[in-house]
């Protein structure tokens, strides 16, 4: 048993499962011998860092026993195939893409406002019942968008 490391793989859902294996083995090697026919699937992430080269060996990446390695199991084979360029940073858009359906609650909102703003210093343009659909556009606004978004 000398020269054996143990190392935690660590899940998602929380759950560890401990690798036996020697430093000179390499990433492909510990994907190959814990998760057979699942490989292109599998990535691994140790200290942050995406472990994309199957080639480098444990000892290179300064994995000592009883280290943990992250483990992700992606979806589709295809996705897992095609790695990101680790040069190329994605922009941070704050967690939502902006999109044009992005834009539709706050560009209504500020119609909304708009209108009221014009309601109030110029009643003399709006009759009751322009009033009346205000009030309605108003209220079925608000329940749309607290129900989409108040969860």
């Amino acid at each position: 048993c000398s020269g054996l490391i143990k190392i935690r793989l660590k899940f998602l859902n929380d759950t560890e499962e401990v690798a036996v294996v020697r430093p000179e083995d390499t990433v492909g090697g510990l994907k190959s011998k814990y998760f057979p026919g699942q490989e292109n699937q599998m990535k691994f992430i140790y200290r942050g860092q995406l472990l994309q080269d199957q080639g480098r060996t444990l000892r290179s990446l300064h994995i000592t026993d009883n280290c943990v390695i992250h483990c992700h199991r992606s979806r589709n084979v295809a996705a897992a195939a095609v790695l990101p360029d680790p040069g190329a940073a994605a922009p941070d858009t704050g967690g939502l893409p902006v999109s044009t359906g992005n834009l539709m609650v706050p560009a209504v909102m500020v119609v909304l406002a708009v209108i009221w703003y014009l309601r109030i210093n110029y009643r003399q343009l709006f009759t009751a019942p322009a009033t009346v659909s205000l009030i309605g556009v108003t209220v079925l606004f608000s329940f749309l968008v607290f129900g989409m978004y108040g969860q």
